[in-house]
């Protein structure tokens, strides 16, 4: 892929769409709600040219529904994300593992799990590694995992990155820094050691005849402009190559960024106007 820097304004956001992860969790939604996050999960531009986000995250209880919508406006290719063990992040592993299977039998394609953050904190590293790992095989082939770290509420460098650490072992496909219902979200300073923890990951498979298998990385909360979203592809492309920034390897956990990211690929946005970053 081209590095995102010589894009244009506009390139970057239909990039940046494309890696969204259109969120829906108030738990206030109502099937309207849902219907209104579906019609949003594309745009066309004025050649026709149709550019899709990568998935919907929404409560499990929506997730029929959803399909349904998605399906009748033939985006079939749109994901369906939803959340366990969310948000509190505890540590009981067979109700994590319930609630995994139930929104899988609901129709889910990804599940983002939280990390039971605050055992880690305090000093138990077993039982955050093998709930990522029954969650991970709860999913099987059916399901991709998604490990919600909090990284706002670890709260220090060191445990963010055994948090990282932990999850990448038990199996998780992607780790993400929040559930967006903390104080403190996404920041570069977490991304930065999430990233570094996925490229230990990849260099582990520098002597091996196989590829090691690939691990995606997802900022969440406080992403509300192209700017915003631009800290993470950038990180993302200058820790792990230009390959990461794709839907399979990056995506960006929100839902006010929308409106910017339009703003962009219509021009209307003014720094599109002025031509500046």
């Amino acid at each position: 892929m081209t590095d995102i820097a010589t894009l244009t304004r506009q390139e970057q956001a239909r990039l940046a769409f494309s890696l969204l992860d259109l969120t829906s969790l108030t738990d206030t939604e109502t099937r309207a709600d849902i219907e209104d996050l579906c019609a949003k999960a594309k745009w066309r531009d004025a050649d026709g040219n149709l550019t899709c986000v990568a998935a919907l995250c929404i409560f499990p209880r929506f997730l029929p529904w959803a399909r349904r919508i998605l399906d009748d406006k033939g985006l079939y290719h749109v994901r369906l994300a939803t959340v366990t063990n969310f948000p509190h992040g505890d540590s009981d592993i067979d109700i994590a593992v319930k609630e995994t299977l139930a929104s899988i039998a609901y129709g889910a394609d990804e599940i983002d799990v939280v990390f039971p953050y605050r055992a880690l904190m305090s000093g138990d590293t077993d039982t955050p590694l093998r709930l990522v790992q029954a969650c991970k095989a709860a999913c099987g082939e059916r399901a991709m995992l998604k490990v919600i770290l909090e990284t706002g509420e670890l709260n220090s460098p060191k445990f963010i990155q055994e948090a990282s650490a932990i999850a990448i072992a038990g199996g998780a496909d992607f780790i993400k820094t929040s559930t967006g219902k903390v104080a403190t979200n996404a920041t570069p300073e977490a991304a930065e050691i999430m990233l570094g923890a996925i490229a230990a990951h990849r260099a582990t498979g520098d002597h091996q005849a196989a590829p090691v298998r690939p691990v995606g990385f997802k900022p969440a909360g406080g992403i509300r402009t192209l700017d915003d979203a631009l800290v993470y592809m950038q990180a993302a492309q200058q820790t792990l190559g230009a390959d990461a920034v794709r839907p399979s390897l990056l995506r960006l956990g929100a839902s006010s960024v929308r409106s910017n990211l339009i703003s962009v690929l219509e021009g209307t946005d003014e720094a599109t106007q002025a031509g500046g970053y």
